[in-house]
């Protein structure tokens, strides 16, 4: 470690005893204290820990967890230089530990008073280990994960412990997976040193898993999820001071950003026998101290520290001193199995060391007290009453009499009892929402001002030549280049007309002049939601307001009301209600295809479909098959937004990523459900990214062929949170969307024939001007449209036939009712629409007396 500077160190030390906050260059320089300088960073680190421990109601305690550990399997397909845990298969009995040995190792800690299970093991060893992949295939679990769920599932019911569970990298879909199955997951960060990842020799050279941008992707997908996760650093594995400083500003960044880190693990490495590193020293313990000490400073009082007691020696008053408030998981059973020559300290020692030092060790579970207490979307439903039966429900902590037994984990029940303001369709336009933001504004979408760091500075976009890029739109609409494009998103005037017209000849030549629309319903189901969409100001609490939830028989009845009128189509989507059951989306369409067989049942965004996969243990195709067989015909392309997750993490804490939308949608191109597609945009855009989502929608078509249409989405602001947050930007304007539907319908001839507009956040007169320039398709009458009302859309909740005909009849186009699939609707169909006017009576408005 070099020197550095005593005054640079000193004035570091009067900034952090000021309370500033610090930089990394600050940082770096603060982990070099040692002595004097060490003792003064010590006080400091206490005082912000005792101050966070104040804040959180339990001043002067220090927690523990009582765990056995389960190494599910020792297989790895990494090979980290410091590891003594991963080990090959001739050296284990079995490749995997079997279900009854997990149990009773569980029974065993039950047994002892443990309440966590901490399930360890390599990353997908059946990646690189075929022993392990015919041991999966042979007991029926398509790759380790799935087995890891099935044995957190065994160990709630048989035994009641809690799993926390630690399987090293996670896709975003993984951890849907595992989320309902164990409160707490975990995993090390260790280093964003890029120099041990990708240099020869170095201790994570050739482990995929170790690749330190992944394994922050996995922190920030598991705040997006909001599961309470667990990670740290590991010093001393020959990362510089700098990399150490920089790697807990990364952990800052995510846990400010997203909430769901609720500890900070700084382990010291200790050197292993039979390991490419078994000659390094061990990181020093003064140098421990004070990177704990910074770590403290750095992430702030709410933050919970950790140092595993059995690798600090005797130094247990000096980890204290630097900020530590947790000594994580200590078993009374159970070995270190990755650090197994340094066994746990019993725990009636630890209680006295700590008590030695001024603090009282409490018992907690492996889910924090802080996310205990929260519940709600940090805790899934399938939990909770695991984790009551051993949380103090007044302090989050683990019960002294709790009794440890197996309880039945099973799916939500109950989710369609209809409850709260379930005629919101029709008083959004009468009464209007109860108040302009959701009662947990301030915390449910992560941290405002984080977000703000995340956003940056938009890069401008350099207009290109219009004349050019409208030239090669008239001759090859498909060849315009990005640059080309982002150009014509920004004509005005003149060239704005004469695109409007290339594109109205395109129209022209793919749809022919008739202007389509579809008599449908839409039924939003539930609004309770806790995904964290950052845009949507439809998605409520439970105990909001305006939350609602309809029950099956209603659903059912908006359907056969619909069905009268003369709709062929109900489109269904809800929030991501956590009590919904497995089956929610199968039974709503089941219900409906049972009260009107013959109506199309366009339904579940890809968000709703992931949901509905991880919660029924699916793969997507198995969910979109079983979905089909229910009565799904066609899926609503929504959830899209922007595909690039720049602008996703921006626009939405928790929605899917692009990845998994674009894998939904293919997926149901596969099966045979066609879906729509859609764009929403004028928020945290910019016109590169229209131009860049928008080709890809082209090239997912040519390889499907599954869109039947490609829907425009403009931004509605006026109760969107990130609008009132004041980071969005208050929707597009009138000549953007006049470009970028144009735009559309260039970029996409040949692929997508039919472009819809979207009436509900669209004025009429800019729909009109939108139909002039390639437009060919108005949605639907929709009879109650919520989601955009609810953010501040005033342009009603349906539309009936005859208003949608005088909209257009100024354009001097015909206008034709058609079905989902653009074909024309039975005689029987038009005659019902015709005679109710493509709207039902029960949610027309009421007209005053004269």
């Amino acid at each position: 470690m070099d020197p550095v500077n005593d005054s640079a160190l000193r004035r570091a030390l009067a900034r952090a005893r000021d309370g500033k906050t610090l930089d990394v260059t600050e940082a770096t320089v603060l982990l070099h204290a040692r002595d004097e300088h060490l003792d003064a960073l010590l006080e400091h680190a206490s005082r912000v820990r005792d101050a966070g421990l104040e804040a959180a109601g339990r001043p002067g305690v220090v927690t523990y967890s009582r765990k056995v550990f389960i190494p599910l399997t020792r297989l790895c397909r990494d090979r980290c230089g410091y590891c003594t845990f991963a080990t090959a298969p001739h050296k284990l009995d079995s490749p995997f530990l079997s279900p009854d040995e997990v149990l009773e190792i569980a029974r065993q800690g039950a047994a002892m008073g443990c309440k966590e299970a901490l399930f360890t093991l390599g990353d997908r060893p059946e990646d690189r280990w075929h022993q392990a992949r015919e041991w999966l295939d042979a007991h029926g679990y398509d790759d380790t994960l799935s087995y890891v769920r099935a044995m957190a599932i065994r160990v709630l019911e048989e035994t009641g412990l809690l799993p926390h569970l630690n399987p090293g990298v996670m896709s975003w879909w993984d951890l849907q997976r595992l989320k309902p199955v164990a409160p707490s997951m975990g995993m090390m960060l260790e280093t964003t040193s890029r120099r041990l990842f990708e240099e020869k020799g170095q201790p994570h050279y050739g482990s995929p898993d170790k690749d330190p941008a992944v394994r922050l992707r996995v922190l920030e997908d598991a705040g997006r999820s909001n599961v309470p996760f667990t990670t740290g650093i590991l010093i001393g594995i020959g990362e510089t001071v700098q990399d150490r400083a920089e790697s807990i500003f990364a952990i800052r960044r995510v846990a400010r950003e997203y909430g769901g880190v609720q500890e900070v693990i700084v382990q010291n490495f200790r050197a292993k026998p039979d390991t490419a590193m078994r000659g390094m020293p061990d990181a020093d313990l003064q140098e421990l101290a004070a990177t704990i000490a910074v770590t403290r400073l750095v992430l702030g009082p709410k933050a919970r520290v950790q140092a595993p007691p059995n690798l600090v020696d005797a130094e247990y008053a000096l980890m204290l001193r630097a900020g530590i408030d947790d000594w994580g998981g200590v078993s009374p059973l159970t070995p270190d199995h990755v650090n197994p020559e340094r066994p746990w300290p019993q725990i009636e020692e630890l209680a006295a060391r700590t008590a030695a030092a001024g603090f009282a060790l409490r018992e907690r579970l492996t889910i924090y007290p802080e996310y205990v207490l929260a519940g709600e979307p940090w805790l899934d439903p399938r939990l909770s009453a695991h984790v009551a039966a051993l949380a103090d429900p007044a302090t989050g902590l683990a019960r002294e009499d709790a009794v440890l037994e197996g309880r039945p984990w099973q799916e939500p029940d109950g989710g369609f009892v209809p409850a709260g303001r379930v005629d919101l369709h029709v008083e959004v336009d009468t009464d209007g929402r109860t108040h302009d933001r959701r009662a947990d504004f301030d915390h449910v979408y992560g941290d405002w001002e984080a977000l703000k760091d995340r956003l940056g500075t938009a890069t401008p976009t350099t207009p290109g030549d219009v004349r050019q890029a409208l030239r090669r739109a008239a001759a090859d609409p498909a060849g315009l280049t990005d640059d080309e494009a982002v150009a014509l998103l920004g004509a005005d005037g003149e060239a704005l007309e004469e695109l409007a017209a290339i594109a109205d000849d395109l129209r022209r030549q793919a749809a022919g002049d008739d202007v389509t629309y579809v008599v449908n319903r839409n039924i939003n189901f539930t609004n309770v939601c806790y995904t964290g969409c950052r845009f949507c100001a439809f998605a409520q609490r439970r105990t909001d307001a305006d939350a609602y939830t309809l029950s099956l028989d209603q659903v059912a009845d908006r359907a056969q009301e619909a069905w009268e009128a003369g709709a062929t189509e109900v489109c269904m989507q809800g929030g991501i209600h956590p009590d919904l059951p497995g089956t929610a989306y199968f039974d709503i369409a089941k219900a409906v295809k049972a009260r009107t067989p013959d109506m199309h049942v366009h339904a579940f965004s890809p968000m709703e479909v992931i949901n509905g996969a991880s919660r029924t243990n699916l793969s997507v195709r198995e969910w979109l098959e079983a979905a089909k067989e229910a009565g799904v015909d066609s899926l609503p392309g929504t959830a899209a937004e922007i595909l690039d997750d720049d602008v996703r993490w921006v626009l939405t804490k928790g929605k899917l990523p692009a990845k998994e939308w674009i894998d939904v949608i293919t997926t149901a191109h596969k099966v045979g459900i066609p879906t729509t597609s859609t764009m929403m945009y004028g928020h945290v855009d910019n016109h590169l990214h229209w131009v860049r989502h928008i080709k890809l929608i082209r090239r997912l078509q040519e390889e499907t062929g599954g869109f039947s249409e490609f829907v425009l989405l403009p931004f509605v602001h006026t109760s969107a949170p990130i609008y009132l947050a004041g980071i969005a930007r208050p929707g597009p304007t009138a000549r953007e969307n006049r470009a970028v539907h144009a735009l559309a319908r260039i970029l996409l001839h040949g692929a997508i024939g039919n472009i819809q507009c979207s009436w509900v956040k669209l004025q009429d007169d800019l729909c009109r001007q939108v139909l002039q320039g390639g437009v060919n398709d108005l949605g639907g009458t929709l009879m109650e449209e919520t989601i955009s009302r609810m953010a501040g859309s005033e342009n009603g909740s349906y539309k009936t036939i005859s208003e949608l005909r005088a909209m257009v009849e100024v354009t001097g186009r015909p206008v034709r009712q058609r079905t989902t699939e653009y074909g024309v609707p039975s005689a029987e169909r038009l005659a019902a629409s015709a005679a109710s006017d493509g709207v039902c009576q029960s949610v027309r408005r009421v007209l005053p007396l004269a």
